[in-house]
């Protein structure tokens, strides 16, 4: 039986803790370097103990093997501003030394039957704590503002009508996620529309002043 939940969870907070600062560490990179960002912000929560035992519950999951199957209960949201950022923030995430990834799965093309969209990512992270090294599992999404603005309304309701959504509000949420998603897809064809614009002059430009520029410049 874990008699200190306090205890037990403080691991986690840590984890939670120096993520976040490394993850807006990215952001702040690029912004030294005068680049845009992938990054919009990053948030990140210890899933609370209520929770956790009701998950426990749900998945079968028991206090000897806590630790090693639940993945969540450290919790890292990372969203941007367009759906390629997300694939951009995924290969940066890859390319550290400081956390292992065990295990990624995407449902921004794959996305679930409720129309619920994200990539998740569950690493391996390790603390330092004054007992030695201990390593945590943390969970890692990484969306849009859309598809987040969808997750954390249909989550509200979801809890209010306990998982269980009549077969109407069920199809709305779908077209509703839908929706979400191709108003991300018009989006990056319009930032698409105004780079190409941004490098390409038309031909015959009558000021000699002015250069023309390839399309791939």
């Amino acid at each position: 039986m874990i008699e200190n939940w306090d205890q037990f969870l403080l691991p986690y907070q840590q984890a939670v803790s120096e993520l976040k600062v490394k993850l807006r560490g990215m952001r702040k990179q690029f912004e030294n370097q005068n680049q845009r960002s992938p990054i919009e912000f990053v948030t990140g929560r210890v899933k609370p103990v209520a929770s956790i035992k009701e998950k426990m519950t749900r998945r079968h999951v028991t206090e000897e093997r806590l630790e090693q199957d639940m993945q969540d209960i450290a919790g890292l949201r990372i969203m941007c501003q367009f759906v390629e950022d997300i694939y951009q923030v995924v290969d940066l995430l890859r390319q550290r030394t400081d956390l292992t990834i065990l295990e990624e799965r995407d449902y921004i093309h794959n996305e679930k039957p409720s129309g619920y969209r994200s990539y998740h990512i569950v690493v391996e992270y390790p603390v330092q704590l004054v007992t030695g090294e201990k390593k945590i599992l943390a969970e890692i999404q990484v969306r849009t503002l859309a598809m987040n603005f969808w997750a954390t309304i249909e989550h509200s309701l979801n809890y209010k009508y306990q998982g269980a959504f009549p077969e109407d509000l069920s199809q709305r949420l779908q077209r509703a996620a839908e929706a979400a998603f191709k108003l991300d897809t018009e989006m990056s064809e319009i930032r698409e529309e105004i780079q190409e614009a941004q490098h390409y002059t038309p031909q015959g430009n009558s000021d000699p002043a002015t250069p023309t520029h390839d399309k791939d410049d």
